[in-house]
């Protein structure tokens, strides 16, 4: 049932996803699903305010260490956490780990907001994903799990078909593009109990024409050339994307910015 509720606060906590790789605005920031949100929550709200406190490439561990605590103290009225999904990524991870990092981070969360939400994030459909798997929907199962014993919300991208189809991500086969995010701030909209305003963010996109063969062989070298490549380079020295880069909005503050969900 559609509440319409009127929310005075948004944090923001996470990794890229949160951060809004790769909708990319002309002055080379990124958008995203939480800023699109946001946008449409302070215009129901005078003197809404937000933070960001997402940052590329962090694992769930450092999401607790550098975030959670900085979010609680703010105390919004909504918080937003999704993580662990990097680390189902590395070829070494300890679900038990993740797991238990989880639960300490909604454990600290929840009493400090009036609505938490966490997400089944959304998965591209491909040979990589299928490799995680696995990971991943024990990773979900956690979240459900925790979703239930602490009263947050869970919004449900990873079986939405329109959101695993390869033309609503980027090229690095790794992030949303502006309509991937554009949808996912639509599907936490409504789950938070707005009016829906678009209905059908869960259908596909209309078919068309795959690719043909030497298109598709061109796709990947660029893929492992701009992306595969460096992003085993990292994981082989311990280095991360996010290495030394700020959280992206680190301030609760009255929300001023151009960005809308049309």
């Amino acid at each position: 049932m559609h509440t319409n509720p009127a929310h005075t606060s948004l944090v923001a906590v996470g990794d890229s996803f949160t951060e809004g790789m790769s909708d990319l605005l002309p002055d080379g920031s990124y958008r995203g699903w939480a800023d699109l949100l946001a946008a449409r929550m302070a215009a129901r709200s005078p003197g809404f305010r937000y933070a960001n406190l997402a940052v590329r490439g962090k694992l769930i561990g450092q999401i607790v260490e550098e975030q959670i605590e900085v979010a609680a103290a703010m105390e919004a009225d909504v918080v937003t956490l999704v993580g662990g999904l990097n680390d189902t990524l590395r070829p070494k991870c300890d679900m038990g780990r993740v797991r238990g990092l989880l639960e300490e981070a909604v454990e600290r969360l929840a009493p400090s907001c009036k609505q938490l939400v966490l997400m089944r994030s959304p998965g591209r459909q491909g040979p990589v994903l299928e490799r995680f798997r696995p990971r991943m929907e024990e990773l979900f199962i956690c979240v459900e799990e925790l979703a239930e014993r602490h009263g947050a919300l869970v919004v449900d991208l990873y079986d939405a078909p329109s959101l695993g189809d390869p033309r609503l991500w980027d090229v690095d086969r790794l992030h949303l593009t502006a309509e991937g995010h554009r949808r996912v701030a639509e599907a936490v909209w409504q789950t938070l109990g707005y009016e829906p305003e678009d209905p059908e963010w869960r259908t596909p996109l209309p078919a068309s024409l795959p690719p043909g063969w030497a298109a598709r062989r061109v796709a990947d070298a660029r893929f492992a050339r701009q992306y595969l490549l460096p992003w085993i380079g990292r994981r082989l020295t311990g280095r991360s994307s996010g290495d030394g880069l700020p959280p992206k909005r680190p301030e609760l503050l009255p929300y001023e910015g151009p960005e809308t969900v049309s």
